[in-house]
C-alpha cells in the first residue's frame, strides 16, 4: 500500500469481527513499531501483547470501569452526527474489548524527562511515534487499531494484572483486530487554518 494512502486512511476502529490475527502479522506490526524514531535512540518503548481470551476479559473489565469513570467525568462531545458516531464507536469498544484477538500495551518508564534538569518534553513523545508506526502496519495489513490511554484510569490494577514492575507505565492501548467498519478519509479540521509560516498569526 502506498504510504500515503495509509496514512490518509487510518483512522480510529473500534468495531472488530471475531476473524483471528496470525501471530505473522503480530509481529510485522511490532517491528514497524520499533524503526519508529525516539530522542537520542534510547527506544524507550516495551510491548505486551495480549491475546490470552482470560486475561483479555480481566482486561476488558478494567476499561469497561475506566470508560465509565471517565465519562463522568469528560466533557461531553458535540451533540451532533459525528459526536454521536464517536460515543457509540467508544461505547461499543468499551463494552467488547475482551472480544478483541489482540491488545497491545505500549510500555515506558516512569521518568520526569530524558534528561534531568534540562525540559526536553516528556518521555512519551519517544513512544507514541512508535504507536503511529504500529497502525500504519495494522492498516497496510487491512487490520484495524484504535489508539486509547482510558485504560490509565485503573493502571496500577492493570500493570499488576499484567505482572508489570513498578517502573514502568501505559502510555497507550491499542486493540487489533480485522475492522468490522469500512477505513476511510476521517473527517478533520482544515489544516490551512491550523498552520502558520514564520511567525505566529
Amino acid at each position: 500500500m502506498d504510504a500515503l494512502e495509509a496514512i490518509m486512511t487510518t483512522r480510529a476502529i473500534r468495531r472488530f469481527t471475531d476473524e483471528p490475527v496470525s501471530d505473522d502479522a503480530v509481529w510485522t506490526c511490532l517491528r514497524a513499531a520499533q524503526q519508529a524514531p525516539s530522542g537520542g535512540n534510547v527506544q524507550p518503548t516495551r510491548y505486551l501483547v495480549v491475546t490470552d481470551p482470560e486475561v483479555r476479559a480481566e482486561v476488558g473489565k478494567l476499561y469497561r470501569r475506566a470508560f465509565t469513570k471517565y465519562t463522568e467525568i469528560a466533557p461531553p462531545l458535540k451533540d451532533d452526527a459525528v459526536g454521536t458516531r464517536v460515543r457509540q464507536s467508544a461505547n461499543h469498544l468499551a463494552d467488547t474489548l475482551a472480544s478483541v484477538p489482540v491488545i497491545v500495551f505500549f510500555l515506558m518508564p516512569r521518568l520526569p524527562s530524558l534528561v534531568e534538569g534540562i525540559d526536553i518534553g516528556p518521555v512519551h513523545a519517544s513512544v507514541y511515534p512508535a504507536v503511529q508506526n504500529f497502525c500504519l502496519a495494522a492498516r497496510a495489513l487491512g487490520l484495524g487499531t484504535t489508539l486509547t490511554t482510558v485504560i490509565r484510569v485503573h493502571q496500577a490494577e492493570t500493570l499488576e494484572l499484567l505482572g508489570v514492575p513498578d517502573k514502568w507505565e501505559i502510555a497507550a492501548m491499542v486493540p487489533l483486530g480485522h475492522p468490522a467498519e469500512k477505513f476511510s478519509v476521517a473527517k478533520r479540521r482544515d489544516v490551512s487554518r491550523l498552520t502558520s509560516f514564520n511567525r505566529w498569526s
